[in-house]
């Protein structure tokens, strides 16, 4: 009852934020703008977001081997794709995270190596994004025109960096406690991995290099959303601009970012000095094509053997 309660209160988050992001914007131009899209664009667009995907699973794949739960680079993919199809279906990335999860565990690996995995990739995916976020900070921060919008990227800034460098110091401590106390126990042993991953000279550069990969192919399908539409935003801003907008989207309040992308994209627009209905169109296209590339994800679904597993297993508590 509680978890279809959740469900609907996020369908109604994405759903009134959509409806916020959309109401000013006259149809009548929206159409005919859609009507003059670009496929060869919006194709690149759908292109760019299944590199991602791609290279995600070849980090994830890192990481696993890390976690004694090492994964062949076909199985990565191919449950990394079912992962993207989930994340249409589920909240933020909850669910495709959930499904990476599920699968990785019913290889024998096992539920905690699986569940840590998960989480580091993610961990490590976030404190690449909070990097490029304060590094660009000298060139984005002159680029927003209003105070609120200053404020809100620093605060982003600040509360990004600061998640990422107290996960990698808790992982660095050494305290007997630590490992005693549950749920801070599990954090720490993720922190640890986080450690291990990222500072070691054979997997350290490949991962930092494949994080940031993801996250530029992130602008570049963003751009290729702009020309889809024939909208007016650099690159060098998007680049700016996208990282913030993509760290506040991952917040598990609605169903794929719906809605919660197109306000923050509406926003950041209008405080970076461009069209707020440009936003709002480049966050639909964008969001268009990333449901493209989760629609391949669920024909690898429903051909998966996996999918025959019995409905009701259930994930064993980690102690």
């Amino acid at each position: 009852m509680r978890a279809a309660f959740l469900l609907i209160l996020r369908i109604l988050v994405s759903g009134g934020l959509l409806y916020l992001s959309i109401r000013t914007i006259q149809f009548d131009a929206v159409r005919e703008r859609l009507g003059s899209l670009r496929w060869n664009w919006f194709a690149a667009a759908a292109f760019a977001t299944f590199l991602q995907v791609v290279l995600s699973a070849l980090r994830w794949k890192e990481v696993t081997e890390r976690c004694d739960a090492p994964l062949t680079n076909r199985e990565a993919f191919r449950f990394n794709m079912i992962g993207t199809f989930f994340n249409q279906t589920l909240p933020s990335t909850i669910g495709g995270d959930a499904m990476r999860l599920w699968l990785l565990g019913n290889t024998g690996a096992g539920w905690r190596a699986a569940t840590y995995s998960v989480l580091v990739d993610r961990a490590v995916g976030f404190i690449a994004l909070a990097l490029i976020i304060v590094c660009s900070l000298p060139w984005s921060y002159p680029l927003i025109t209003e105070a609120k919008g200053r404020l809100a990227l620093l605060l982003i800034d600040f509360a990004a960096v600061g998640i990422s460098v107290g996960f990698l110091l808790l992982g660095a401590l050494s305290w007997p406690w630590l490992k005693r106390w549950w749920p801070i126990r599990h954090i720490h042993a993720c922190g640890q991995i986080a450690n291990q991953v990222l500072f070691d000279r054979r997997s350290g550069p490949k991962i930092a290099a494949l994080s940031f990969a993801i996250h530029v192919l992130t602008v570049i399908a963003t751009w290729c959303a702009v020309y889809a539409i024939q909208a007016t935003a650099s690159f060098g801003q998007l680049f700016l601009l996208i990282p913030p907008i993509i760290l506040i989207t991952m917040l598990p309040v609605s169903i794929a970012g719906w809605g919660v992308r197109e306000a923050t994209m509406m926003v950041a627009f209008g405080y970076a000095g461009l069209s707020r209905i440009d936003g709002t169109m480049v966050s639909i296209i964008f969001g268009a094509a990333t449901f493209l590339v989760g629609a391949l994800g669920g024909l690898v679904w429903i051909t998966s053997t996996e999918k025959t597993a019995k409905s009701s297993a259930l994930i064993p508590r980690i102690d």
